[in-house]
Formats: C-alpha cells, structure tokens, sequence
C-alpha cells in the first residue's frame, strides 16, 4: 500500500511506514498537526518503502520494525547495500526484543527512535506527540544519514591503535595527579557515537568512565550489552550501590537520574527519581554536579552529539569546584550539534575533536594502570 499526497513548500517531507493502519493514522496526524513537517506518502511494509525510496527523496521516514514482506532491519540493510541514504527515526517497542532490535536498527543507520507505546491513550496523549515532533525535528535535521561518511575501522586495528596509545601513555607522566574520572553525555546519534568511542578505551585504563546516554527505561541495558560485546573494557548498565573502578564503563539505567556518592569512603552509583530536567531522565546534569562532593581530583567531562543543551549547566556548577578537561565533539562528525554546541559557548571546553580522536582524548587524559 503506498500513499501519496503533494507539500507545500518549506515543509519537511516525510514518508511514514508502518503495517498497523492505526498506527500510521496516529502518527501522520501528529506529523502533520505541526507545520515544519507534512506527510507526502505513506508504505504498509519495508518492500513498498524501498521501493518508494529508490526513485525518491524525503527529509525524514518514521520506521515501523515488525512489517510483512521486509521488515524494518531488513529494509535498513537494503539501503545499507545499495547506498540509499536517508534520515530515518524508528517506531520501537519496549520489550526486551524490541530494545535488542532498536540497537541493531541504529547500528545501522538508524539516526534516533520513538519508543511506541502500547497504551491507545498514551499513544494520543501531548507527552508522546511532543517527545514524537521533538525527535523527527532533530533526525530530518541532522548532518548524518544512515550511510556512514567516515570510514570503520577492523576490531583488529582498532586495538592496535589503542595499544600504541596505551604504550606512550605509559611512559609519560601524568599531568593531575590523584584519582581521575570520565563523566560523558550524548543524546540523539549518541549510541552510534559510542561505538566509536567505548571500544577504542584499553581495559587498564586508569578511571571509571560514566555515560549518560538519553534513553527510555528498558532500551540501555541493551545498548550496555551491545557495547560490552565490542570492546575490552568492561560496560555495564550502573545498578544501584555499584562501587566505581577503573576500567569499567557505567552506563545510567534509563527513566531514572545516575549521581555518584561517597559511601564508606568509596565513590557509589545511586539513582534518583526527580522529574525531567532539560525534557531527559536521565540527565547529565544531575552526574556532573553529584561528583562536586566526589573524591575525584580530575573529572574529564565529554559531551558528544545530542539535541538541547544537557550536561553545560552540571558542567558549569562542577567547575566551579573540580579540575575538569573538557572534550567535546566537533560539528562535522555530530549526527546533531546541540548539545556540544552548548558547552562550547561557555569557553570552558578545553579541545574540540572529531568523534575518532575523542576515545584517544580520553586516555591520553586520565592514563592507563
């Protein structure tokens, strides 16, 4: 089933695909409630949307998963193979297959994804329609499509390079003596980022690393998974009363806020319950400023790609009390340049890196044991 209808100008075309007719109605309705965007055509499965696709273009295609004929990660990586670049959001569920699938469908290009929600009364509710025109606003104008512009390294090389690292950082001596800790927050572009950062870092690296990373509940303990399979260093989705070490990678539990706590002495993962802070839960915010009070002597602050400006405010409160380095990823690599945008304007950050050199940064930074 294909749909069409012509757009005025100036509104950003999208192609809506989706088995379920309610779902479409739903979501073409939200789409075209708001005056950026239009819906120009509509596909029941991922065959009659790579189809569509072949002969045309659209700023943004909303993307169902479980479709007859071609599924959603089936027609990802049709695109994938012939080179078909496009901006496309997933429509995902919060099971534990619907959040493995997620991971997956932003492995391949996927840029962000909507959680759909099962309950008719949410799925009509002002929360999810402004959560839903938020995100497609962020994927039709992000600089990244589903076809990668830089080049993948082999696991096989990427270790390579990251035992040069930690060989020269051995024989130098660190700049800030003391414990040191890596506190890192992205949002929209950010899972695919991180695979380009936390697979590069050596499991002796010299310091906990904590990542808030924007997602629903239910969806990080897949992206913590999928990361732990890439990379030496160990990562985890932080549980409450996790003591920090080095060499581990602590990623915040969706739906709820990571701060870090003195504990016995030791610094400890606790969560918290407050409201949305900068429209995310978690929020980076919250982490900077919980590590104020920490025993740490350097904090390494990243922020990579991400819409809005969460992580500069808990940055700016930290620095106020900590030594802190400052890396944050440049414009031409960012999927979206909100939110390293924002603490670039403060003059706090102290390097601008593309999202290769970030992993490198960060050891170069804190050292290897």
């Amino acid at each position: 089933m294909i749909n069409s209808t012509s757009t005025p100008k100036n509104k950003k075309k999208i192609l809506v695909v989706d088995d379920s007719a309610l779902m479409r109605r739903v979501m073409c309705d939200i789409i075209n409630s708001d005056e950026r965007f239009q819906v120009v055509e509509q596909a029941f499965d991922g065959l009659a949307a790579y189809e569509l696709l072949k002969k045309n273009q659209y700023d943004g295609v909303v993307l169902d998963v479980n479709m007859p004929k071609m599924n959603g990660i089936q027609f990802l990586r049709a695109l994938q193979k012939d080179k078909i670049r496009a901006r496309i959001m997933m429509a995902s569920t919060d099971t534990k297959d619907g959040a493995k699938v997620t991971m997956e469908a932003l492995d391949l290009g996927a840029i962000d994804f909507i959680e759909k929600p099962v309950n008719i009364v949410y799925l009509k509710s002002s929360g999810f329609k402004d959560k839903f025109l938020d995100t497609l606003q962020a994927v039709v104008t992000s600089r990244q499509t589903n076809i990668s512009a830089f080049p993948i390294l082999t696991r096989e090389k990427q270790d390579e390079n990251t035992q040069k690292l930690v060989n020269i950082v051995r024989k130098s001596k660190p700049v800030v003596s003391g414990q040191k800790i890596v506190a890192l927050a992205c949002s929209t572009g950010g899972p695919k980022a991180l695979q380009s950062v936390v697979p590069r870092l050596p499991a002796e690296l010299a310091a906990p690393v904590l990542i808030v990373q924007h997602m629903p509940q239910g969806f990080t303990q897949s992206l913590a998974e999928r990361l732990d399979s890439m990379s030496r260093i160990k990562v985890k989705e932080a549980a409450e009363g996790d003591v920090l070490e080095n060499g581990v990678v602590y990623i915040s539990m969706g739906g709820k806020h990571m701060n870090v706590a003195t504990r016995g002495g030791r610094a400890t993962i606790t969560y918290t319950d407050e409201p949305p802070r900068e429209g995310v839960k978690p929020c980076a915010n919250y982490m900077y400023e919980s590590l104020k009070t920490s025993s740490y002597a350097q904090i390494v602050c990243v922020v990579l790609t991400g819409m809005g400006a969460d992580g500069t405010k808990g940055i700016v409160n930290l620095e106020t009390s900590k030594k802190i380095h400052v890396i944050a990823q440049d414009e031409a690599s960012s999927t979206v340049y909100g939110m390293p945008k924002a603490i670039a304007a403060t003059g706090l950050v102290n390097q601008v890196v593309s999202l290769d050199n970030v992993a490198q940064e960060i050891i170069m930074n804190v050292g290897v044991r």
